[in-house]
């Protein structure tokens, strides 16, 4: 089932699904095989043609979700990552790319984008930065807005603007905010990627990534991981248009929870920084107020002693390197998500070794605030 005039809400629970014509199910029934009849078939089925019944289900739902015509359901979010931007760029050309990314697509651009000879560049994505950077050869260019870790928001329509004016194809991470708080296709995204590991899983048990375009780039996306061959396998599939049903609700409580512990976290003695949009004294608070309708359930800052301490003193929010799942959890993105790039350009960056990134659950906040209240002590 299809309908663009049908709410958000609605999509999450209807868009998608497989009808089970065998004996009449209300869930898509799971279709593992990896053999399939090609005698007078319609299209050749294969898991790594990104085509079986379950792939389909997933992309049909999330295409609907994020307001695009299609997408690619892959095994992870880096895998959607590095596909899209190997379908674009080959030798010779050059990828524009915001300096506060996710660490492993920092990582990954930084050692991988040499091997095929592909220019890259680093840099704020502020307009001046990006007329600065931007070269004849640019073919790409690569955001995240919230950004992984300390929450800074891009202004979206000044990136697509000046993209547009010089006919370059336009990528966003949308990981932080969830298709529920952000649809960056509707502000003239070409490409949007989600690590579906996060919140489209949602229960830290699924490994997936996703990317929603319009049906001509998936194409070119498709025939690109068919190569790579980052397909997901059909039991996850099936496992991710289980929780994407409860998507919407899941996010409207952590968006709720993570305001009320940013509030609290900000009048605290022994916290020094919190950077969460939602707060109105947040720089960016009106930027995230005009393209967002939800603020998220991510937030940071930084404690004033050893986090190390405070994290181990805590005893609901569990120490976790991943995000976006019904349980709160915390990390410190110098020793996980950003370890890898390095103490220095960590420090370029602004991330501290205080910083303290948390994913806010679903979880009763009352209890959450105790929870840190206690450790901070």
């Amino acid at each position: 089932m299809s309908n663009s005039n049908l709410s958000k809400d609605t999509q999450c629970v209807h868009t998608g699904g497989i009808e089970d014509s065998a004996i009449g199910g209300v869930v898509s029934p799971i279709y593992p095989s990896t053999a399939y009849n090609y005698v007078d078939a319609d299209k050749y089925m294969y898991p790594r043609y990104f085509n079986i019944p379950n792939h389909t289900a997933v992309e049909q739902k999330l295409a609907a979700i994020e307001s695009t015509e299609n997408a690619v359901l892959f095994s992870s979010g880096m895998a959607a990552t590095m596909t899209v931007l190997l379908t674009f760029l080959q030798k010779g050309d050059h990828v524009f790319l915001q300096s506060d990314l996710y660490g492993g697509t920092n990582d990954a651009v930084s050692v991988e984008m040499k091997k095929f000879g592909i220019e890259y560049t680093f840099a704020p994505a502020l307009k001046d930065s990006l007329i600065k950077n931007i070269q004849p050869n640019t073919k790409v260019i690569f955001i995240e807005s919230p950004s992984n870790p300390l929450l800074k928001v891009t202004d979206i329509r000044e990136v697509v603007a000046l993209a547009k004016e010089k006919q370059i194809i336009t990528v966003m991470d949308n990981t932080f905010a969830s298709p529920i708080n952000q649809n960056p296709h509707n502000l003239g995204i070409d490409i949007v990627i989600h690590s579906g590991t996060k919140y489209l899983g949602g229960h830290s048990d699924i490994c997936c990534g996703i990317a929603c375009m319009s049906d001509e780039l998936t194409s070119r996306v498709r025939e690109t991981g068919v190569h790579y061959g980052g397909n997901l396998d059909a039991q996850a599939a099936w496992l991710l248009e289980r929780s994407l049903k409860t998507l919407h609700l899941r996010v409207s409580r952590q968006n709720e929870n993570a305001l009320a512990i940013a509030k609290f976290l900000s009048n605290h003695p022994k916290v020094e920084n919190v950077y969460y949009p939602g707060l109105e004294n947040d720089p960016y608070h009106q930027l995230a107020s005009n393209q967002m309708s939800g603020f998220g359930g991510m937030l940071a800052f930084e404690v004033a002693g050893n986090p190390d301490m405070m994290v181990k003193r805590l005893k609901l929010i569990k120490p976790a390197m991943s995000l976006g799942g019904v349980e709160s959890t915390i990390g410190s993105p110098s020793q996980t998500s950003h370890a890898r790039i390095g103490a220095q350009q960590r420090e370029e960056l602004g991330i501290k070794d205080n910083l303290l990134r948390m994913s806010v659950g679903v979880e009763n906040a009352t209890d959450l605030i105790a929870d840190l209240e206690k450790a901070l002590e």
